[in-house]
Order: C-alpha cells, then structure tokens, then sequence
C-alpha cells in the first residue's frame, strides 16, 4: 500500500484527485503503477486502477491478469470493478471506502456479484486512515482554495 500512497501523492502534481495503485505480480513484484490522470489527460478513465492494470498487461503481455494483485487507495469504482473482473485479477486490496461511488461494497458489491464469471478475493481497509487522510486534505483544500 506504501507504492500506492506514493502514487496517489504524485496525482497531486497534476491536480488530480489523490488515488494511487499497483498492480503485483504472483511473486509479488511490482508490474503496473498508476494514479489518477484525469485532470492530467482529459480522459474519463484516467483511473489510478486502469493505468496501472493497462501497465500491468503491457509489462506481462497478456490482458488476463490472472495471478495479480491491485492494491488501490481507494475503493474502485463501477468501471474499475468492472475492469478488475474482466482482467481476471486474483486479488483486491484496497484502503479507503468510497461511500459516494464504491462499487466493492459500499454502494454496489460488482467484484462479488455471483453472476460474473471471475471474483477476485478482496481485502479492504488496508491503511485506511492513511488513505482516507490523503483524499480529505486534498478535497479540503479545493473547498477553500
């Protein structure tokens, strides 16, 4: 989750919001970096998840992810869950809930929805004070900025 933490840190230089993400291979070694680009970029999926994973696939040269873990600071939303279980990911480790736009629990549970054909292990809250801290200062600041 440190790697992470550190990516989400870096979204800040674009003004993005601060959501970081790895993607880990079987052995556990780092395959795919991400963070938020979308102010960056101008892209709607500019999401730290899918720059990660997109850097993942290109690293293994394969788009499954079988075997792989995302470790995000930040609970993915709809498309990033939709994304995690069509890359076949192994496993999930996220820090902060996203009651506004979580897809893995709060608001919709779409990576444990029993009529998809692949669902990932999830494991949540890793860090969460860490990662909750970072997205309230930055969305603090805007409000006073």
């Amino acid at each position: 989750m440190g790697v992470a933490l550190d990516e989400a840190r870096r979204s800040l230089e674009s003004d993005d919001v601060p959501v970081g993400a790895v993607v880990l291979d079987a052995s556990g070694e780092p395959v795919g970096l991400g963070r938020n680009v979308r102010e960056r970029d101008g892209d709607p999926t500019g999401h730290a998840e899918l720059v990660a994973c997109r850097q993942a696939a290109q690293a293994l040269g394969d788009w499954r992810l079988c075997g792989c873990t995302l470790v995000v600071t930040l609970e993915p939303c709809t498309m990033c869950a939709g994304a995690i279980v069509l890359a076949r990911l192994d496993r999930l480790v996220f820090g902060a809930f996203d009651a506004k736009a979580g897809a893995v629990g709060s608001l919709w549970d779409v990576v444990r929805d029993r009529r998809l054909n692949h669902r990932p292990e999830v494991v949540s809250g890793v860090r969460a004070v860490e990662c909750t801290a970072l997205l309230e200062d930055f969305f603090a600041r805007r409000r006073l900025g």
